[in-house]
């Protein structure tokens, strides 16, 4: 059993480790957005080059986080974790010292896979290795600084961007690295899961990545309209085809089919892609309509963009508080709507915007959007499935979001009607951030209906999250379980799972019911 206390000098160590490198992960996923104007003017790169920056790093992220749990699982948390560190602040030299956009996508790309390796490792970290009467706390902790994180990012981003320069946002992951390396190496023990065991699911992780990867590319690229688009479409979809089948036929998949069997958990994660697909988008189109239409700096953009992150911080935990009470239908319903509020409040952002009359209130309003969701979505997550199963669906939950959020950066512009270099004309920028805001307000309005059709209050007693404090606008936070990969679906006794129709049996744990009460 871990004993590390949190008030001893090992258990401060652990926690500086910890939100060390979950903060290189988290800081890179808020601060790019606000740099993207600058290293699109200094590299000559195209509207789709932009969106590949952002787009490179979450594929590879999205598509193996689950897969950097379960080695953590196997292999060594901190050994996982450490090699995460070092494999993210590498690929960031790359990034820093990149010449041209290519070489830069790349590197993104080798980011998101330092990515998976150190997020879900460094709660695991804290799982594996603090007392019981701690952990909790512990995880509060962890979560509340990298709140923190998340609100000083884009305020450091457009700092370092007016400043020393774009490559230092990236730059600025090495001293980071270099401090958390040893740390972990001197004071973290090393923990392993007990009954870890079965094969790696890396072909579903492949598949799953490259289906991403593949549909990304096809819908930045549509408008050119060639055979080269068609191909890639077709592709993806059958490599989409080829990873549920793959899912449906292993003994061990990374993502077990049998945890949909719970209607809730399914329709918890539809809300998730909806909402998270419309964040997504909203803050990469944001950070540059505030630049490129707005005439506001780097440093400006991103000091904007503060209140949203800094109502999360402030109210998360009272909201799930309250969501607790009233069950998650009502805030899952309500809080889209706040937020799709906010995404047309946004358009009274156009040239020589005003901060306060324009800006400010749009911000507000989604800041108290997503204060009203995200923590009672996270609860409902956990609560749609066994205990023991609570990491693997916090990951799963944690991987839809990211997929919505690459889909939406690469779909919207699209749709939007938004032309290769539409970001170096402000007029063409502003008539595309107008059509896009409205499709984003849409898609948090088909949320809302999912959530207030779909959504049911889970049995008392069930799942809670730990993490009661978030700041995170990009993802829901991860929750720790028995490991954050396949291991914690095998270790829920998983062929009952797996094999569960719509109607599961009543042993599945606090989940049974959930489909029973009251909304």
């Amino acid at each position: 059993m871990p004993d590390v206390r949190l008030a001893s000098p090992r258990g401060k160590w652990i926690l500086l480790t910890t939100v060390l490198g979950s903060s290189m992960a988290l800081l890179d996923s808020t601060v790019v957005n606000v740099a993207l104007p600058t290293i699109g003017r200094d590299l000559g790169a195209s509207l789709a080059a932009l969106q590949w920056t952002v787009n490179a790093y979450m594929v590879t992220l999205a598509g193996l986080i689950l897969l950097g749990g379960s080695l953590g699982d196997r292999y060594g948390r901190r050994r996982i974790f450490v090699l995460g560190v070092v494999w993210f602040a590498a690929a960031s030299l790359l990034c820093g010292l990149a010449p041209n956009s290519g070489v830069l996508i790349a590197a993104r790309a080798l980011q998101g896979i330092g990515g998976a390796l150190l997020t879900p490792g460094s709660l695991a970290l804290i799982q594996a290795s603090f007392h019981p009467d701690d952990r909790s706390r512990a995880v509060g902790l962890w979560s509340g600084f990298g709140g923190i994180g998340a609100a000083v990012g884009p305020f450091l981003g457009g700092w370092l961007v007016t400043g020393p320069g774009w490559r230092w946002v990236f730059l600025l992951n090495i001293p980071v690295a270099l401090l958390c390396v040893p740390v972990a190496l001197r004071h973290v023990p090393e923990s392993a899961g007990e009954k870890s065991h079965g094969r790696f699911d890396v072909l579903g992780s492949a598949l799953g990545a490259l289906a991403l990867a593949l549909l990304t590319y096809a819908l930045i690229e549509a408008r050119a309209g060639s055979l080269t688009v068609a191909v890639s479409a077709t592709a993806g979809l059958l490599a989409a085809l080829a990873f549920v089948y793959v899912e449906r036929h292993r003994p061990d998949p990374m993502l077990p089919p049998g945890i949909f069997a719970s209607r809730q958990f399914t329709a918890v994660n539809l809300v998730t892609l909806c909402v998270y697909a419309a964040f997504g988008g909203f803050f990469f189109l944001t950070a540059l309509q505030l630049q490129v239409v707005a005439g506001y700096s780097p440093l400006a953009a991103g000091t904007a963009l503060l209140p949203t992150t800094a109502l999360m911080l402030l109210f998360s935990s009272r909201s799930g508080a309250l969501a607790d009470r009233t069950g998650p239908r009502l805030p899952l319903t309500v809080g889209p709507l706040i937020c799709a509020a906010a995404m047309l409040l946004m358009l009274r952002v156009g040239p020589h915007a005003d901060y306060l009359r324009d800006v400010l209130p749009a911000l507000l309003v989604m800041g108290a959007g997503m204060v009203t969701l995200v923590a009672p979505l996270t609860a409902t997550v956990l609560a749609s499935v066994d205990t023991s199963r609570a990491g693997l669906a916090s990951g799963i939950n944690n991987a839809a979001a990211r997929a919505a959020g690459l889909v939406a950066v690469a779909a919207l512009p699209l749709l939007a009607g938004m032309g290769p270099d539409a970001y170096r004309s402000p007029t063409a920028f502003n008539a595309a951030f107008r059509r896009a805001m409205p499709i984003c307000a849409a898609t948090l309005l088909l949320g809302s209906v999912l959530a207030v059709t779909l959504i049911r209050r889970p049995p008392r007693g069930c799942r809670r999250p730990e993490c009661r404090t978030h700041g995170n606008v990009t993802t829901p936070p991860l929750e720790a379980g028995r490991g954050t990969g396949p291991e914690a679906g095998r270790e829920a006794g998983s062929e009952a799972g797996r094999e569960a129709g719509p109607e599961a049996p009543r042993e599945a744990g606090p989940g049974a019911r959930r489909d029973q009460g009251p909304a």
